[in-house]
Formats: structure tokens, C-alpha cells, sequence
């Protein structure tokens, strides 16, 4: 009864909403309709090469920019007690970049890179500091089940809005719209809809964890920047962070990777663009379930043997992926990927709170989401190169492989207990 009331406690759901809210962005607009609809609406009459570059050059800059903000901004927010603060205001940033998007004209590229990358930086800059709560939010003991549930509740909420913005988009005239783009613009409206009324929970219940030294204004960003020089030169304490950042930068390299190149390789093996689609929407609703059962499996398998036996699977797929030649086998890859993608994704986000400071959750978390947008640029690229070296995408998707066994053979040395022990001594230490 008490592990039931812990994890079903205001605090805690509230938290996990948060996940339901802004998924929908990285759903509907990241790996859906955008790609889509950039190549269509704001490229139309663009041969699909210059198309193409425009979205991974729109892609890395937003990536890039998170990169060079997260650390500081996590320090900085450290110091004055501002995590909720960070977290709602890049959440408004996303929202009100997201609705943007049904104002950009037809063919008008160039406003849409721009609206799409700051939506990006709301989203991933948001996340910084979503995640870095989780820290205060999950009950002792229960970091891998309150991690798994804010996926879970991610993959249904951003899997429901994306598959009634999919039939919208299919049968338009159900809904006074006149055509299929006009459903897509409609689509970006309740995205950004959606996310701001379920952020309202974690605006309104979740507490900023206390600081024992807040500062305020220009103090808390100066402190902030004294904080992360002093992190950069401490990092040799920190060996077992250290060693699981690297690990992590590139396992997470391959999941990020095959989340953002899937419908493209598909389409490079010439699958149809809706069963592309309602891979996407098998891997929301696989994934719903599937995050929950893995934080269970988290708390009696060990969280670092259940990320190590979702990177073996992962390698599975990769291979699998080589050799298929259906759109059958497209969607039970699809199924696969699901049933590991949020548990792989949930238990290191709880792994990690485990063995950094809590009084330097932010900035410790903006390290952890800078090596995940770092992921996001190198990826694709080693793809696209192997598929032009080789002259076949199918052997693009080995390359992947590579990087789940690098992480997963450096995530193996990873000692819990040690980073625990360092990260509770230095705590103590800066009470």
C-alpha cells in the first residue's frame, strides 16, 4: 500500500504529466508531420536532396544550441532555486513556437527552420530541468518506477494526439478542413494546445526543490558560472559520472538515431509513407506498457542490467534491420523498439540521479542532455556516410550497432555504489 501511494501521490503524477504534455511535440512534430511537411509544403517544387540538408542543418543547430546552453543554464538554475522557473519558461518557448508553425506560409522555408529550432530549444531545454525534479519528485528507492511511469505516460499521450491528428489528416472532411495540409497546420494548433494545459500540473503542485544557499539575480548566474568551472575541474572525482556519460553518449547516440532516421531509412527501402506512419504509432503504444514493465524489471533484474539487456536487443534490431524485406517485418521492429526504447531511456535518467549530487541536479542533468543532443548531430551523419561509402542504406543501420556495443561494454565498468558514496560525500561536503 505504501509503494502504491507513492507513486500515485500529487507530486509525483504531476511530475510524470509533464511528460504527457511535451510529448506530443516529439511525436506529432519531430519525428511526424515536420519532416513531412517541410519536404512538401514550406520545400514545395525543391529537389528532395537541398530539402533534405535544409531539415539536418535546421536539426543540428537547434542540437547545437542546446548543447552550448544546458550545462550553464542547469548551474545557473542550481544556484537561485530555479528549476521550475527554467523548466515553464522554455515550455511557453515550445508552445508558442509550435503554434507558430500553422502561420508559416506555404514555401516559406526559412521561417519555418527558425520557428521549428527555437521550438526544439523549448522542448530539449525544458527537459533539463523536468528531468533534473525527478531527483526531488520520486520517493527513495523508487527512481526507476517514477522514471518509467513519466515515459510511459509520455509514449500514450504523445501516441493518442498523434493518432487523432493522423486520422484528421487522413479524413479531413470529417472535420470542415479542406485538405490534408490544412489538418497538418490545424495539428501544430493542438500540440501546443496540449502542451501547455498538461504542463499546468507541474507548474502548479510540483515544488522547487530547496536550496541552502539561494541566490537571486545576478549573484545566481555569476555562482552559477564559478559552479560549472569548478565541476569541469572536479570531473576526476566524479569517475563513475564520468564513466557513464561516455557510455551513455553513445548508446543513446544509437536510440536517438534510429528514432530520427527510421522513416527515412524505411522510405530508402522503398516502404510507403502510411505504413512508415503507423510504425511510428506502434512504437507510441507498444512503448506505453512497455516503459512500465521495464521499471519493475529495473528494480528485481538491477537498473544497469536491464539497460545493458535493452542494448542487446537493440543490437538485435539493428541487424534484423539489414536483412528485412516487408513492411511485416518493419512493424515488428517497430514492436521491438517499443518494448525497450522508454525503459532504456528511463532507467539511465534514474541511474544517473543515483550517482550525482542532488544539490547539483540541474547542472549535473545538463551535462546528462547536452551528450544526448551531442548524440542527436553525430548519428545520422555516420548513417548517411556509410550508406554514401558503401552505396547501399542497408548497411547504413550496421553502423549503429557499433555504438550500442561501445556503450554497452563501457556502461558494464559503471560501479553504483562508488558513484553513490562520491556523490553523498561531496554533498555533505557543500551543506
Amino acid at each position: 500500500m505504501k509503494t502504491k501511494s507513492s507513486l500515485t501521490n500529487r507530486n509525483v503524477v504531476s511530475w510524470a504529466l509533464y511528460d504527457w504534455a511535451n510529448s506530443a511535440f516529439a511525436t506529432t512534430v519531430m519525428a511526424g508531420f515536420f519532416p513531412l511537411f517541410f519536404k512538401k509544403y514550406w520545400n514545395v517544387d525543391v529537389e528532395a536532396t537541398t530539402s533534405t540538408f535544409r531539415l539536418g542543418l535546421a536539426n543540428s543547430i537547434a542540437s547545437l544550441i542546446v548543447v552550448a546552453l544546458a550545462p550553464v543554464l542547469g548551474a545557473i538554475a542550481d544556484q537561485g532555486g530555479a528549476r521550475k522557473k527554467f523548466l515553464l519558461f522554455f515550455a511557453t518557448m515550445g508552445v508558442i513556437m509550435t503554434g507558430s508553425l500553422f502561420f508559416v506560409a506555404q514555401g516559406a522555408w526559412h521561417v519555418a527552420v527558425i520557428v521549428f529550432v527555437l521550438g526544439v530549444i523549448g522542448f530539449s531545454g525544458g527537459n533539463i530541468f523536468y528531468d533534473s525534479l525527478l531527483v526531488s519528485v520520486a520517493p527513495a528507492g523508487k527512481e526507476d518506477m517514477v522514471s518509467a511511469v513519466g515515459f510511459a505516460l509520455g509514449y500514450l499521450g504523445g501516441g493518442l494526439l498523434f493518432a487523432f491528428n493522423v486520422f484528421m489528416t487522413l479524413k479531413p472532411e470529417l472535420f470542415g478542413l479542406a485538405d490534408a495540409a490544412a489538418a497538418v497546420r490545424i495539428s501544430f494548433l493542438s500540440v501546443a494546445a496540449w502542451w501547455a494545459l498538461f504542463s499546468l500540473p507541474v507548474a502548479i503542485w510540483v515544488k522547487e526543490p530547496p536550496v541552502s544557499h539561494k541566490k537571486s539575480g545576478w549573484a545566481m548566474v555569476t555562482s552559477g558560472f564559478q559552479q560549472l568551472k569548478s565541476t569541469f575541474a572536479e570531473i576526476r572525482k566524479f569517475r563513475m559520472v564520468f564513466l557513464f556519460l561516455l557510455a551513455y553518449w553513445l548508446y543513446i547516440d544509437g536510440v536517438d538515431t534510429i528514432v530520427r532516421m527510421a522513416v527515412d531509412y524505411g522510405m530508402s527501402l522503398g516502404f510507403a509513407e502510411n505504413s512508415l506512419i503507423l510504425a511510428l504509432l506502434i512504437v507510441q503504444f507498444v512503448g506505453f506498457p512497455a516503459a512500465i514493465l521495464y521499471g519493475k524489471l529495473g528494480e528485481r533484474l538491477g537498473t544497469k542490467r536491464s539497460i545493458l539487456l535493452g542494448i542487446a536487443i537493440y543490437i538485435g534490431v539493428t541487424f534484423w534491420g539489414r536483412f528485412m524485406k516487408s513492411s511485416g517485418e518493419f512493424y515488428l521492429l517497430a514492436v521491438a523498439i517499443g518494448l525497450v526504447q522508454g525503459g532504456v531511456q528511463a532507467l539511465s535518467r534514474s541511474f544517473y540521479t543515483r550517482i550525482i549530487p542532488a544539490n547539483r541536479a540541474a547542472e549535473f542533468f545538463g551535462f546528462y542532455n547536452m551528450l544526448g543532443k551531442f548524440a542527436a548531430v553525430v548519428g545520422p551523419i555516420l548513417m548517411g556516410l556509410v550508406a554514401v561509402i558503401t552505396g547501399n542504406p542497408r548497411h547504413s543501420i550496421l553502423s549503429i550497432a557499433v555504438l550500442f556495443l561501445a556503450g554497452g561494454i563501457l556502461l558494464s565498468f559503471v560501479d553504483e555504489k562508488e558513484g553513490a558514496r562520491v556523490a553523498q560525500e561531496l554533498e555533505a561536503k557543500e551543506l
